[in-house]
């Protein structure tokens, strides 16, 4: 997606660290995708960058509070995309999401938003055509990943 301006979408990108948890599985690499909350899209954990805390480090929390996946994110972003959001207070906001790859290593048995999201572990091939945002299935789809 190009760079979105004006007032309709802000004139601000607002920055967020997503994690892809990937697995080994049958000898094929699959990436887990999560539900929204709201209307059931499928999307990979996120959340908003916060001041203290490490990109990589955000985005394995949030592959915990949305999917109860436990592991270590790499240190550098394996790829990016934009996508635009509709704030809680009805403003709009062009997001900015850095991706960081996530080695899952254990599953919680509880964690902060279990039963309010559906999971899913698919090849990335598939994983770009459920989700709806063109820049992280383009990202999906370029995906060169092998477990360690």
């Amino acid at each position: 997606m190009g760079r979105q301006s004006g007032a309709a979408w802000g004139r601000s990108r607002r920055r967020q660290y997503a994690a892809l948890p990937i697995r080994e599985h049958g000898g094929e690499v699959h990436v887990m995708l999560i539900t929204t909350r709201g209307r059931g899209r499928w999307v990979i954990p996120k959340g908003w960058a916060e001041k203290g805390v490490a990109p990589q480090d955000l985005a394995a929390r949030e592959a915990f509070e949305e999917a109860g996946l436990l592991g270590k994110a790499g240190s550098e972003p394996i790829g990016a995309y934009t996508y635009r959001k509709r704030l809680p207070d009805g403003r709009r906001a062009v997001c900015e999401v850095e991706i960081f790859a996530l080695s899952v290593e254990a599953r919680a048995l509880d964690w902060p938003e279990r039963g309010q999201r559906r999971k899913c572990w698919v090849p990335p091939e598939a994983a770009a055509e459920l989700v709806s945002e063109p820049g992280l299935a383009q990202v999906l789809r370029g995906l060169r990943l092998r477990v360690a």
